[in-house]
């Protein structure tokens, strides 16, 4: 009970709560424990997102699609975190990634149903949530008004940014040459040679249609 406890205060939901409410909440409230095995499949793109999921242990592999599927990017997602909370309610409640166990993971999930109690019956649950889905829309409206760079090499750093959950870590970009000059309105051949000068200074690794980015926090 003790470890819950801990469990529950390291989630955005339940931040600042006290401690009377939170054991009136976990002796009064539905959590459903899961584990996923390495390679399990969490939820995949276009599945209705009936639940919030919590990772509370472990990571995920999130893979995310272009609209025409023409290109795909591969992150990793580390606990503790809360599995697209934006998608539990509107008008497209589906997931928009697809989510599996990149290691043996531990989640947390509470149905749409005890989401509604919690945030009709708790102040700070209901604050926190709207700060969760307040910073995403405050950061998305601010995007089309970011000054695009003229830079290939900051062109493809911000098509990576903008795709991206996470703005550090692992990313792997499944993309053809030309798809890719196409996004960045670059020619081939210039892409070609920004991606190798990139990975000269070991910053990318390049297969076909296949970029690694390490750490993509050192291509700004």
């Amino acid at each position: 009970m003790l470890q819950l406890y801990n469990d529950l205060l390291r989630l955005p939901l339940f931040l600042g709560i006290g401690s009377s409410e939170l054991s009136e909440i976990v002796g009064n409230t539905k959590f459903g424990f899961h584990k996923l095995l390495a390679g399990q499949l969490l939820a995949a793109e276009g599945d209705r997102c009936t639940q919030l999921f919590f990772l509370m242990a472990g990571s995920l592999s999130v893979e995310s699609h272009a609209d025409n599927h023409r290109y795909s990017i591969i992150e990793e997602l580390s606990a503790p975190a809360v599995i697209q909370p934006e998608h539990l309610f509107g008008l497209m409640s589906r997931y928009s990634r697809t989510f599996s166990a990149q290691t043996d993971c531990s989640l947390l999930a509470l149905s749409k149903e005890e989401i509604l109690r919690l945030l009709d019956s708790y102040l700070i649950c209901r604050l926190n949530f709207l700060n969760i889905l307040s910073m995403q829309a405050q950061r998305q409206g601010r995007t089309p008004w970011r000054q695009n760079p003229t830079d290939i090499r900051q062109q493809f750093f911000a098509f990576l940014r903008l795709r991206c959950i996470t703005q550090a870590g692992r990313k792997v970009l499944k993309i053809k040459m030309e798809t890719l000059g196409h996004e960045l309105h670059q020619s081939r051949l210039n892409v070609s040679h920004m991606l190798n000068q990139l990975q000269e200074e070991g910053l990318i690794s390049i297969t076909r249609s296949l970029i690694t980015i390490p750490q993509l926090e050192l291509l700004r």
